[in-house]
């Protein structure tokens, strides 16, 4: 039973919907669970994946891989890890593309942190490092 007139139920029109819709909604889609370990430290469940971030593959043809995300497609949706190559059938070497989904983050780019402080908090932190 549809209980929103707005969204339809036909398969086609929920991909065409999921294309078309705009970057910051599809930015959403790249959520990525954590780790045991990290969601124990960051008392979170999933974060958006990002260029620099150590993953494992869990799902699919390379199941138990890991590496460092080189590439984020936010058009596509999908994430291309540094060692998870694939060869075609001329001989060349390319990089897989993987679902979000299939991914569990590792270790999270240590850049992240870095950006949300501003400039005084680190300056600060700076000062505490030295004098220690």
């Amino acid at each position: 039973m549809k209980f929103n007139n707005h969204i339809s139920k036909k398969p086609g029109k929920q991909r065409k919907a999921a294309y078309d819709a705009p970057l910051h909604a599809k930015a959403s889609k790249l959520n990525c669970n954590l780790s045991k370990e990290l969601r124990a430290k960051e008392k979170k469940r999933n974060a958006r994946l990002t260029k620099g971030d150590t993953v494992r593959v869990v799902r699919g043809r390379f199941k138990k891989r890991t590496g460092t995300v080189t590439r984020v497609d936010l058009k596509k949706c999908v994430v291309f890890v540094k060692g998870v190559i694939y060869t075609k059938q001329n001989g060349k070497e390319v990089q897989a593309s993987l679902q979000p989904s299939n991914l569990v983050i590792t270790a999270v780019n240590s850049r992240k942190k870095e950006e949300k402080k501003p400039a005084e908090v680190k300056k600060a932190e700076e000062k505490k490092q030295e004098e220690k």
